[in-house]
């Protein structure tokens, strides 16, 4: 990989992006990279005031403005009046801090939170580059792609939406500490008082739970104590006494509970068989450790990319999907059917693999160097 030309400064890089965890650990997972491969980069983050990247950015050791920036509300709400005055501030503090920080490289993980930084890059004519994390792009991403040099993908098929020689297929960064999961298997199930002679059925909802999802595994406890199935069970803090409750009938049967796995590598580490939304990052993960997967895409994000990308691993054979409308009354079956079949899990765990990228924030951040080592170039030549 290219190193950075011989030039005054360390290179100077912004990421911007966030307000859910699906833009916030991509970028972070890409700016622990680029650290690595140029070690005195200086990198700033840009992101929306009073989310959650505010605080898990600095966590991670960098820097963060925070722009008073928010999404357009789909239902019909007062907060969306204020939108237009918050857009005028973002603007005009984006473009100041591009005009302070000069940076090299401005990095969209994508996001409304991304839309300013993105916006004021592109009209004081700094190089662009954007991360896509899903099969069908935010609309944020779809609009600057026109604009933006480089473009890098999670999925095949993206010159649908984007210039063709624009786009680098990189996947998805994911956290390291959560996909190593190499030789954790018997700590694993001991942290959750499981069982090494049954098997494991992990339910994720994500950080906040899924009611669709926590409603069928509560409708599940049944059957999985007849047959045999252990359970990891994550299910945010609004369903955690309900599912506790449930639980009580079949203690003994291998239940962990909890409304938020810290030791997300266990979990992955223990399970045999995870259930999941389809937001991209989850997705991504479950790729890259490997594990057959039920995928249950949640019907209430934009243009439906859940389904999609669930999709993009079904038409591979790689996974499962339920529709969300059906998943209380069939999850159960599906659930034990595929858990007990060995040959089926083996066949999803191959064709897994194939679609992994354990490399993805790596592979984005040589390309960003290259991007800065090409500006250098031209303005020697130039």
């Amino acid at each position: 990989m290219e190193k950075p030309l011989h030039r005054p400064g360390p290179p100077r890089i912004i990421i911007s992006g966030g307000g859910t965890g699906g833009h916030v650990f991509p970028a972070i997972a890409i700016g622990l990279a680029l650290k690595r491969k140029v070690y005195n980069a200086q990198i700033l983050f840009v992101g929306a005031r009073g989310r959650m990247e505010m605080q898990k950015v600095p966590q991670a050791g960098f820097h963060i403005i925070g722009l008073d920036i928010a999404g357009l509300q789909r239902r019909m709400s007062s907060k969306n009046l204020l939108l237009p005055f918050k857009l005028i501030k973002s603007l005009a503090g984006a473009k100041a801090i591009v005009k302070r920080f000069k940076p090299d490289l401005v990095i969209g993980v994508g996001g409304y939170a991304s839309a300013p930084l993105l916006w004021a890059s592109i009209k004081q004519k700094v190089p662009v580059m954007i991360q896509e994390q899903n099969s069908f792009p935010g609309l944020t991403n779809r609009f600057f792609g026109k604009k933006a040099d480089r473009i890098c993908v999670a999925y095949e098929g993206m010159d649908k939406y984007f210039k063709k020689e624009k786009i680098y297929l990189t996947g998805n960064p994911v956290r390291h500490d959560v996909v190593m999961t190499e030789g954790k298997r018997d700590k694993a199930l001991s942290y959750f008082g499981l069982r090494d002679d049954r098997p494991v059925l992990f339910s994720t909802g994500g950080s906040l739970g899924a009611l669709t999802i926590n409603r069928a595994i509560c409708n599940s406890l049944d059957l999985f104590a007849r047959q045999g199935v252990q359970l990891i069970w994550q299910t945010g803090r609004a369903f955690f006494e309900k599912a506790n409750e449930a639980a009580r009938e079949h203690s003994g049967a291998g239940i962990y509970i909890a409304p938020f796995i810290d030791r997300m590598d266990y979990a992955y580490a223990a399970a045999d068989l995870v259930v999941s939304r389809a937001g991209a990052i989850a997705v991504s993960e479950i790729c890259t450790v490997g594990k057959p997967a039920i995928f249950i895409p949640s019907p209430n994000v934009a243009e439906d990319h859940q389904t999609k990308n669930a999709l993009a691993l079904v038409n591979h054979h790689a996974a499962l999907m339920i529709k969300d409308s059906e998943a209380v009354g069939s999850l159960g079956e599906t659930a034990c059917g595929l858990i007990k079949d060995s040959d089926k899990m083996h066949r999803l765990r191959e064709k897994m693999a194939g679609l992994s990228y354990r490399d993805a924030a790596d592979l984005i951040a040589g390309a960003a160097v290259e991007m800065i080592n090409k500006k250098h170039r031209n303005k020697q030549t130039g």
